[in-house]
């Protein structure tokens, strides 16, 4: 019944990464690295990680006829993603301009730029890649109307995933089709606006769920993952692996979630599995590149420790001065959501 396990709507940017020592105050220049150009942005990012994890992956988009759409165009088909829904043109290709400092931590500004031209229309427009696939996922990269549209051309029996990142508060239409909605906190708490919703993810959760999702999921950092539905709330544990860069890594944790929640998982099989493949990306440099295939995810072994990955155990030291930590990967490590790695303790 269907062609594809996961139909992706969303952005595609060249990502322009410069290594830094540390992030410039204001009115203060740093030197950096040689630049460094990288295919990205949170939609192409989510195709390109569910098709290496084998999952048969469509990418609706929009990038611009210019050396860095080409770019984005190639990176996808050498991914195994089918291209037949990006669009050509309207603007110049998006593009993120991205500072890594030695801990992983990534600093990102976006100029959205073809991915601002994605119309309702061009949605409607593809409706056949809707009713052919069992998982359609997107971010808000893309304009709110567009993915308003998206929620409205699902097919009768698919699954709609949302990241609502860069997080603002988000119609009634739109909750009600999320299953799930994956937020970290301070996503949540934009969701929730103005809502009592207590200090406790667990209270988040359900708050959230009175808006009207079908199911939650809420990333925690060091402290892993929380799931929630009608079935209950369950915590799901973080992956211990020595963090060398984020970027793109929440991306990948959406990614695994939707494929397999579309293969059948139950939300916390699913997020834990999507937790293994996030910690295997913060293990390398980059997005796309740093995206495991499904052999390298089961590598990482059952208790989640990743030596073999990333040449150290946890409580070594990371590569470059950092620190390794047990993260669920967070919606910060993306293009247009602001701060890298978080530290013990706090949300992602």
């Amino acid at each position: 019944m269907y062609d594809y396990d996961l139909l992706v709507v969303g952005s595609a940017n060249a990502d322009l990464v410069i290594g830094v020592e540390r992030r410039p105050g204001a009115g203060e220049t740093v030197l950096g690295s040689d630049l460094a150009v990288h295919p990205g942005g949170k939609g192409a990012n989510q195709a390109v990680a569910a098709a290496r994890l084998g999952a048969r992956t469509a990418l609706l988009a929009r990038v611009g006829d210019d050396a860095n759409g080409r770019l984005l165009l190639d990176s996808q088909r050498a991914a195994g993603v089918d291209t037949v829904g990006v669009l050509v043109g309207g603007a110049p290709t998006g593009v993120a301009l991205i500072t890594v400092d030695p801990s992983g931590d990534n600093s990102i500004v976006v100029s959205p730029g073809a991915n601002g031209r994605l119309t309702p229309e061009d949605v409607r427009a593809a409706a056949c890649l809707f009713q052919t696939s069992r998982v359609v996922s997107t971010q808000l990269e893309i304009p709110l109307e567009t993915v308003v549209a998206v929620a409205a051309c699902l097919s009768p029996d698919s699954r709609f995933v949302l990241n609502p990142s860069p997080p603002r508060p988000l119609p009634a239409v739109l909750l009600a089709a999320c299953d799930p909605l994956i937020v970290n906190e301070h996503e949540a708490k934009v969701i929730l606006g103005d809502a009592e919703a207590g200090d406790r993810p667990e209270d988040w959760a359900r708050v959230l769920l009175a808006k009207g999702p079908k199911s939650v999921v809420v990333t925690l950092g060091a402290e892993g993952a929380l799931v929630a539905s009608a079935e209950g709330v369950v915590r799901v544990p973080s992956v211990e692996v020595t963090a060398v860069d984020t970027t793109g890594a929440g991306d990948s944790f959406t990614a695994a979630l939707a494929w397999k929640l579309g293969a059948g998982a139950s939300l916390a099989e699913a997020a834990a599995y999507a937790a293994r493949v996030g910690a295997v990306a913060v293990t390398r440099r980059g997005a796309q590149e740093s995206f495991p295939t499904a052999e390298e995810v089961a590598s990482l072994g059952p208790a989640g420790r990743g030596e073999s990955l990333c040449g150290a155990v946890p409580g070594d030291a990371a590569p470059n001065g950092g620190s390794a930590t047990g993260r669920t990967p967070s919606r910060k490590d993306e293009p247009g959501s602001g701060a890298g790695e978080p530290q013990r303790g706090e949300s992602l």
